[in-house]
């Protein structure tokens, strides 16, 4: 807890000073600890408990603070386009969105150190050859990785600094086969190829999920059923993660317990849970590696062979100890997964397993006793039922910090989903590929397809109920630090002194029902704009697209789901230019917003070309925000705010609250952080934490 704890903080604290003022802090508390304590020489346990968290606390400040040092990559310094020669990384087909996207090392220019970029390309610009190793041509649009689009959004740049990706992009030609890849074929071709036999064997979205299950490739499922698999709770299921690489051990060591059995002189020799736990440890490395060895998936790896080790001593699989080696294994590789979902919600989950079966009621419940089946059947429903219950409440405060929604009926779903998957899919497919091998198997894939098939109409059932999501804005980190804690503390604590965990995270749920959205979303480059309206219920876009292929704009979603809103439902999202009251020409927007009695004016550029002196002057003076995509010069003096080039640029995507006079600034979240290049963000319509006259 406390490395987790440290690695947090330097994320959260945004200046170099407050790091090494932490370090020190932690540092600190560990020495004090140390001498004034072993003086005295009481209170053994608790010096040690000090002195312990003093230096996880320092060490897990340090840890990402020196992998950003001495391997974040520094995007490129602005956009680039042309053509390119490029050594392919990685390859991934997109066959439901009609696409690949490739990773490629590229030199940007003649003698500059190459770089990583990750690119998408249309399914008609693919070339014959375009695989892993070989070395391609193409007309590329580069851009850096993105900051978040508002406060609170993903960060994209944040991802590709850790990640080692320079720039994203598109090609805009076809792609030219320079040089073929070798002849040697690596796992990765074993992926590709797995991956394309799986989805001709099983057509549509069930193809693109057994191909998901196989290789790690999830791009043949179609975007509606991602959607409706995210919905119901069960979009876990399509990254290779814990539950895939337990089912693939399970499997592995069950088979080989009963094949190993039967041969006697080795049973009399040899510890069959040695042998067991060995096979399904070599199974796991494989399945990872072979599925792309993704974090999360590696992550899963390590735990497993964790819990393989303790079978193969015979001590306690599943316990605290054991899931916090794990985790320190895993922040002592990978620090920065620590303020990422995947991390918080695949160790929050066995953390909410393993505290729920370690309480006494549970086990007295689970305790074998003279009963008929019928009845053991039961309790293990009913216990299983209890389990997908906790965890959904467990890990509701991450789903919405960073997802900003919550399932409400997750766990049912997944009663169904979880052992439909284990049990019979997964198994499937293996036996399927096993009978490829001599041609029959025809009738496994069919099976593995209704088996899908039953999964996603499950996934599109829940997903249509209603309720069945909860949207609510952008949790505070104050908030989600609250139930973290709380849940920590029932986690850790026995007895009824645990209880006292519910408070902190049934305050930071209630307080969600006084967050205010803002008022106005401004995206850095001026383009975007959202007016929320009709009490955050609507959001009123400047620049508008319609819904393409069951999908809407990334500013649009990134700016709805910031909101809690849900950017595909009728009527949520609308054009500025079609509001009631809305004063549109070519070149700018006026519109009003009203709050608390007051009408804010904001004027909106459409483009880039300003208007005369005089016009500009005028039309400024009777606006209290002004928001333009280029430069406006001084004679433009709006009420409150100048949003233009100039300033954005330094400060990022924009929140703001009229109605309290605050601002939130992208730029003003990131602190001194080394992905966050801009300049420090000071003056020009902003000042400390309240919306300010830009004079």
């Amino acid at each position: 807890m406390g490395l987790a704890t440290g690695v947090t903080a330097w994320f959260a604290l945004p200046l170099r000073l407050y790091w090494w003022m932490w370090i020190g802090g932690a540092l600190a508390v560990a020495a004090l600890s140390s001498w004034t304590m072993a003086r005295e020489g009481r209170f053994p346990y608790l010096r040690q408990a000090f002195i312990s968290m003093g230096l996880m606390l320092a060490l897990g400040c340090a840890l990402p603070w020196a992998k950003s040092e001495l391997a974040g990559t520094r995007p490129i310094s602005q956009p680039l386009t042309g053509q390119f020669r490029g050594l392919v990384l990685e390859r991934q087909a997109q066959p439901a969105q009609e696409r690949l996207r490739f990773l490629l090392l590229i030199r940007p220019a003649e003698g500059e150190p190459a770089i990583k970029v990750r690119v998408s390309v249309k399914a008609g610009f693919d070339a014959s050859g375009a695989v892993e190793g070989a070395v391609l041509r193409a007309k590329l649009r580069l851009m850096p990785p993105s900051p978040p689009l508002v406060p609170g959004g993903y960060d994209a740049a944040r991802a590709a600094w850790f990640g080692g990706i320079a720039a994203s992009g598109s090609a805009y030609g076809p792609l030219e086969v320079e040089q073929p890849a070798p002849a040697v074929k690596g796992l990765a071709a074993l992926r590709h190829a797995l991956a394309d036999h799986v989805r001709a064997s099983v057509g549509g979205s069930a193809g693109g999920m057994a191909a998901a299950f196989a290789s790690g490739d999830r791009g043949g499922i179609a975007p509606a059923d991602e959607d409706a698999m995210r919905d119901s709770g069960l979009t876990h299921l399509l990254s290779v993660s814990g539950l895939h690489v337990s089912a693939v051990v399970g499997g592995t060591y069950w088979l080989a317990m009963r094949l190993l059995g039967l041969w006697p002189w080795l049973v009399l020799r040899l510890r069959l849970p040695l042998l067991a736990s060995g096979c399904g440890g070599a199974a796991a490395v494989f399945y990872t590696a072979l599925t792309g060895a993704e974090v999360p998936a590696m992550r899963s790896c390590i735990a497993a062979l964790l819990v393989l080790a303790a079978v193969a001593l015979g001590r306690q699989p599943l316990s605290m100890r054991l899931l916090a080696v794990a985790a320190v294994a895993v922040m002592l590789l990978w620090p920065e997964a620590v303020v990422g979902p995947s991390f918080q919600m695949s160790f929050g989950s066995v953390l909410a397993i393993i505290a729920l079966h370690e309480a006494g009621p549970v086990r007295a419940f689970l305790t074998a006793r003279e009963e008929p089946v019928w009845q053991r059947w039961l309790r293990q429903g009913v216990m299983l039922l209890l389990t997908g219950v906790v965890i959904e409440l467990a890990l509701m405060p991450a789903s919405l910090f960073h997802f900003h929604r919550a399932g409400l009926y997750g766990a049912l779903a997944n009663l169904v989903a979880i052992p439909l998957t284990t049990v019979v899919t997964m198994p499937l497919i293996a036996l399927a590929l096993l009978l490829d091998a001599f041609g029959w198997g025809a009738p496994a894939w069919w099976l593995c397809g209704q088996s899908l098939d039953a999964l996603l109409a499950l996934a599109r059932f829940v997903a249509r109920q209603a309720g069945a999501v909860s949207m609510l804005p952008a949790m505070s980190g104050v908030a989600y630090a609250a139930c973290i804690g709380g849940l920590l503390w029932l986690a850790l604590w026995h007895g009824r002194v645990r209880l006292l965990g519910l408070v902190p995270p049934m305050g930071a749920i209630l307080s969600l029902a006084f967050v205010t959205p803002p008022d106005v979303l401004i995206s850095a480059d001026g383009r975007d704009v959202g007016v929320v309206e009709q009490g955050g219920r609507q959001l009123v876009m400047l620049r508008y697209r319609p819904p393409q292929q069951d999908r809407v704009d990334f500013a649009t979603s990134a700016m709805a789901e910031n909101l809690g809103l849900d950017p595909m439902a009728p009527g949520v999202v609308v054009p500025l230019a079609a509001w009631p009251g809305a004063q549109c020409n070519n070149a700018f927007c006026r519109v009003g917003v009203r709050r608390d009695g007051r009408i804010y004016w904001l004027l909106l550029a459409r483009g880039k070309a300003m208007g005369d002196g005089a016009a500009m002057q005028a039309a400024c003076a009777a606006a209290d925000v002004v928001v333009a995509q280029g430069r406006i010069d001084g004679v433009c003096q709006p009420r409150l705010l100048r949003a233009d080039e100039a300033m954005l640029y330094r400060s990022g995507g924009l929140a703001l609250d009229l109605a309290h006079g605050r601002l939130q600034a992208v730029g003003g979240q990131q602190g001194q952080h080394p992905w966050w290049r801009r300049p420090t963000w000071r003056g020009e319509g902003w000042r400390g934490a309240g919306i300010m006259p830009s004079r």
